[in-house]
């Protein structure tokens, strides 16, 4: 079968609109007719080339859409099912098997190689299953790891976002850190990623809440999304307001930015035994700069990736959360036509929109 794919056919070169042959679904995978698809900032990261993949390359990584067609042994989905796309894994190693595909030992391969594990590429021409979906195109082939099932009772279209970047924020403060209620949490950075950190720590019951940008838009906009304190961080010294609002420290910090700077200021900002978790992604062999006896009390630095969900189950959670009216990620979205790709991308890199979302087709 025949898909319409935006390609990126070099380091830093326009999307361009080809019609590519896919071959049919192996055991295990799905094809999508794509809805719609978030634009992350791993899309742009990949497409200027930040990480080194092959090329030419179909990205996109926050699909949503309808279930076409499935290869044998799928049993979760069926054809005409609505689906969210999420991140892929082998289903087979340590991490996978104990409940932290994130971390699958697998994971780069199967996100950024081009290919499937085995080295086959469905996508003639081109390389594909970026994230197991490369879903800037109208069909997609997604893998049933990362596919999850949602009803109809919320607009397909909305949905794709919760496959990365919102599960990435909202599972940062809900499942990798466990937030507790009453607890102090810092999210530096109020994207759409920092944003979602927000909306799930007043989930959480987190208080006091404080987000840090440069931005006052996106400050007010946090502050309506339930951050008790906002932070310019362009106007305001950040480590000082953060010690003056909580008083002794945060107990938590996210950080989004990717700066080493601000990773480095994050662990002199914590309380004793506080944490600091790594979000934003920097390039390969960046370093930070960390005062090693500020560690002595307790304070720890960790990654995250992906929020440490468990898609099938972590998803669902997040939609329920928004059909209450307690995680409202439409608010951060702006919907575009695919054929805008260019504009969705710039409109993001300038700021203008949080979440950029296009609109594939019509189901």
């Amino acid at each position: 079968m025949k898909t319409r794919a935006a390609v990126v056919e070099m380091k830093d070169g326009p999307f361009v609109f080809r019609d590519i042959e896919m071959d049919a679904p192996r055991s295990g995978e799905i094809v999508v007719r794509v809805a719609a698809t978030g634009i992350c900032h791993t899309d742009a990261h990949i497409r200027s080339q930040g990480y080194e993949t092959p090329l030419p390359f179909v990205l996109g990584h926050e699909g949503v859409g309808v279930v076409e067609n499935v290869g044998s042994d799928v049993t979760t989905v069926a054809p005409g099912d609505r689906v969210i796309l999420s991140f892929p894994s082998c289903g087979r190693c340590n991490h996978c098997l104990g409940g932290h595909p994130a971390y699958c030992d697998d994971n780069l391969r199967l996100s950024f190689g081009g290919a499937r594990l085995d080295g086959s590429n469905a996508y003639h021409g081109v390389h594909g299953h970026f994230f197991g979906q490369s879903s800037f195109a109208t069909y997609s082939i997604a893998n049933e790891r990362n596919t999850v099932k949602v009803a109809d009772d919320v607009p397909l279209e909305l949905l794709g976002p919760l496959g990365c970047g919102l599960q990435t924020g909202a599972g940062a403060v809900l499942n990798s850190l466990q937030v507790p209620t009453g607890a102090s949490i810092v999210v530096l950075g109020a994207g759409a990623v920092g944003l979602a950190a927000v909306m799930a720590a007043r989930v959480a019951g987190a208080d006091p809440i404080v987000a840090v940008d440069i931005h006052d838009e996106r400050l007010e906009l946090a502050r309506s999304l339930g951050a008790t304190h906002v932070v310019n961080g362009k106007r305001e010294d950040t480590r000082a307001r953060i010690l003056e609002i909580t008083r002794r420290g945060a107990n938590y910090i996210v950080d989004l930015t990717g700066s080493p700077k601000m990773l480095g200021m994050a662990v002199e900002a914590l309380a004793p035994t506080g944490t600091a978790a790594l979000v934003g992604a920097a390039h390969h062999g960046t370093q930070a700069s960390i005062d090693m006896a500020s560690l002595l009390n307790g304070r720890i630095v960790r990654g995250v990736v992906q929020g440490d969900a468990v898609p099938q189950l972590f998803i669902p959670k997040l939609i329920a959360l928004y059909r209450a009216g307690k995680f409202p990620f439409d608010r951060l979205i702006r919907f575009y036509e695919f054929e805008d790709i260019e504009r969705a991308f710039e409109d993001s890199k300038q700021g203008r929109t949080i979440k950029p979302v296009l609109r594939i087709a019509k189901h």
